[in-house]
């Protein structure tokens, strides 16, 4: 015999599979469920007038958690691949001391030997590669030393607010603090003055906005903790090819990402509004869907999310929403099933586009703008701003 399913349970089942009209009622249940925590909202349970404005925003908090495997190094040896520098020596025979580059094709050259693949092999294992192919050569085994002596084939990214930004190597298990520390630390408020008086321009670090990039994804660090107050349960291993970004905190910006016509970062002016943040970029693209516009604001650990209804409120039949310096205005093509979700998809855009500016601006050594043109990364579109922008309808 069937279990009956409770209310809770019907509402959430309908809620997941598309049934939107009670949303606006009825989305803090559904997040209940979900574990997310429920901050402020505003709902209307009544018929309004024609001439009132429904509510048309729902506030809510989601904590983003690290991975407990992610404050462990890795037990992996460090592997070669392209680039690795090393130095060669066959013992008993110091005129065969040599300095080789693995090859792009991650091949080993040493004296007249042929290229030995070693791309993704440890130290050991490319010693016993080389001892086994001039063994063929030499009536007894030959015993080789391999020593590293510098690494191009793994690297991480630190940039933004710090002393000095920059790619650096990786050949032994790093963490984030160290990271940072070898970059120079982040620009505190006494460097910040010193460099002002000096004449040069450079801005504080914003901690809430910084972020770790892996693999395409925000590992949900928080630096405020780890850098203002020690909380080394923030302290993650990096891997290699991580991007470390620290913003700059004085620039007052709003970013408005996804279906809109040009994604970009808007300079923010006080009383702006969502619908002011969107026609900045432009307007909305075909397909946009605009009832479900979500505006992320605070910390991209612990983000707070407002959905706002932007097409009832463009018609004036719903509220607008006040935005604040650091806001990210989303746009999406389709209604949102799972919040959580939902904010990832967000947040690994806006921080995807703000690495793309700033690894671009530190190949070309130009310095970040403070309202560049954000790609979208992974919506398939493609943005070429135009010489003169379209007029705003």
């Amino acid at each position: 015999m069937k279990k009956r399913q409770s209310f809770k349970e019907r509402l959430v089942r309908h809620l997941t599979t598309g049934f939107m009209p009670f949303l606006g009622l009825m989305l803090p249940l559904l997040l209940l469920s979900t574990s997310c925590k429920h901050v402020e909202g505003s709902h209307s349970s009544m018929k309004a007038s024609p001439k009132e404005k429904t509510a048309s925003t729902n506030t809510f908090t989601v904590s983003r958690k690290l991975e407990p495997e992610w404050l462990k190094p890795s037990p992996d040896l460090f592997t070669l691949g392209p680039g690795d520098r090393l130095e060669i020596e066959i013992l008993g025979d110091p005129t065969s001391r040599a300095i080789t580059i693995v090859a792009p094709d991650g091949k080993l050259y040493f004296n007249f030997l042929d290229g030995i693949d070693v791309w993704g092999a440890t130290i050991a294992q490319a010693k016993a590669s080389l001892e086994n192919q001039l063994a063929n050569y030499v009536r007894e085994k030959p015993q080789v030393s391999i020593i590293l002596r510098g690494v191009e084939s793994k690297r991480i990214w630190v940039l933004g607010r710090v002393q000095a930004p920059g790619v650096y190597a990786m050949a032994a298990p790093m963490s984030l603090l160290e990271a940072i520390s070898m970059a120079g630390g982040t620009l505190s408020l006494a460097n910040y003055r010193d460099q002002e008086a000096a004449g040069i321009s450079q801005e504080l670090a914003d901690l809430r906005h910084s972020f770790v990039i892996r693999q395409g994804k925000v590992v949900p660090v928080d630096f405020e903790r780890l850098l203002n107050r020690g909380d080394l349960s923030q302290n993650i291993y990096l891997q290699p090819d991580d991007f470390v970004y620290i913003p700059a905190a004085r620039a007052k910006v709003v970013y408005v990402l996804g279906a809109v016509t040009q994604p970009r970062s808007i300079a923010y002016s006080e009383g702006m509004t969502v619908a002011g943040a969107v026609a900045s970029a432009y307007g909305t693209l075909k397909g946009a869907y605009m009832h479900h516009v979500a505006v992320i604001r605070g910390s991209l650990t612990e983000p707070q999310i407002t959905i706002v209804d932007y097409k009832n409120a463009i018609k004036g039949e719903a509220q607008d929403m006040a935005l604040l310096p650091h806001d990210i205005v989303y746009v999406p093509f389709s209604p949102y099933r799972y919040l959580e979700r939902y904010i990832e998809i967000v947040i690994n855009t806006f921080a995807s586009a703000a690495a793309i500016n700033a690894g671009e601006a530190a190949v070309t050594k130009q310095p970040t703008a403070g309202a560049g043109v954000f790609i979208p990364v992974g919506s398939g579109i493609s943005i070429i701003p135009p010489a003169n922008p379209p007029p705003i309808h």
